[in-house]
């Protein structure tokens, strides 16, 4: 009897494997386990205690039952609200840096979104990084104007590369678990398929609409030799509304730098404005226009 009880908990131990969920689709969780795809289920306690497991999360699971057992502690996770065609929310858990895939030509260039994403993740405390896509379609005053906006954004810490440096792009995602976020058609799979090779569909920009048209349909993670690469669906809206509208400010990260006459300046209509002395001049005139457009348009709770 003890010798079947020993064995049986071998055999359980060796059915027993860490991994990580890089894919769902319904109640369907791809696992990643040794460089093998196992698909599995969840365990009803689960449910059973309002746990919903995430993609990214690091879980145990059982290979011969097929079904996750655990599910690790988390690092962070980054919550967005999606396009209202996808009618959820979407979460990457564990994430080290979010690149912003930015299209500077269909769908033409938007710092109000970039702005928008970049104060998103500062007031997450999560790392960010500009990645500018389709330089190679712009003409000689285009490229100027996006190697002058890649200058500002590097000077106040963020770093910035176009898409074609792959080279550079592998070197700074080494070891890192990194999250694509981006509007659709802004380049994000085509951003994958050349850093792992891999051959994701991708479509052309909707003429009528001047947008891309969604070909990531769920959260999924690719690995590229020792990073990982979480694609999400593109999307039409981002709100900042989960933060307070006197805490904006802190988003946009070079405004730190800068003293004024009044401690709770919201660098809006009050005197004596540092960040305000500053535009034109060391502020970048669009981001002190984006930071106004947020703070008089968001729906503020």
């Amino acid at each position: 009897m003890l010798k079947k009880t020993l064995q049986n908990a071998t055999q359980m131990r060796k059915s027993v494997n860490k991994g990580k969920i890089i894919r769902i689709i319904s109640n369907l969780y791809s696992v990643l386990v040794n460089d093998t795809i196992i698909e599995a289920r969840a365990r009803g306690k689960f449910r059973k205690d309002e746990i919903s497991p995430m993609v990214g999360d690091e879980v145990i699971i059982d290979i011969e039952k097929k079904y996750i057992i655990e599910i690790l502690p988390r690092k962070n996770y980054l919550t967005r609200k999606l396009h209202r065609e996808m009618g959820q929310l979407a979460a990457e858990k564990g994430i080290d840096l979010v690149i912003c895939v930015t299209s500077t030509k269909e769908p033409d260039l938007s710092l109000n979104l970039l702005d928008k994403q970049l104060a998103f993740l500062a007031l997450h405390n999560i790392p960010s990084m500009i990645c500018f896509t389709k330089y190679d379609l712009l003409n000689d005053s285009e490229k100027q104007e996006i190697n002058n906006l890649k200058k500002y954004y590097q000077s106040i810490g963020i770093t910035v590369v176009i898409n074609s440096e792959i080279t550079k792009i592998k070197e700074i995602l080494k070891g890192k678990e990194v999250g694509l976020l981006g509007q659709s058609g802004a380049g994000k799979s085509s951003l994958v398929n050349k850093l792992g090779n891999y051959d994701i569909k991708t479509q052309k920009i909707s003429k009528a609409l001047g947008r891309g048209i969604h070909t990531t349909r769920h959260v999924e993670i690719y690995k590229v030799s020792d990073f990982y690469l979480i694609d999400t669906p593109g999307f039409s809206a981002l709100d900042l509304n989960f933060t307070t509208k006197d805490n904006l400010k802190n988003g946009f990260i070079e405004f730190q730098n800068y003293e004024c006459r009044f401690k709770d300046c919201k660098h809006y209509k009050e005197i004596d404005c540092g960040i305000k002395e500053e535009v034109g001049k060391s502020i970048l005139p669009s981001r002190y226009e984006n930071y106004i457009n947020f703070l008089e348009k968001e729906q503020w709770k």
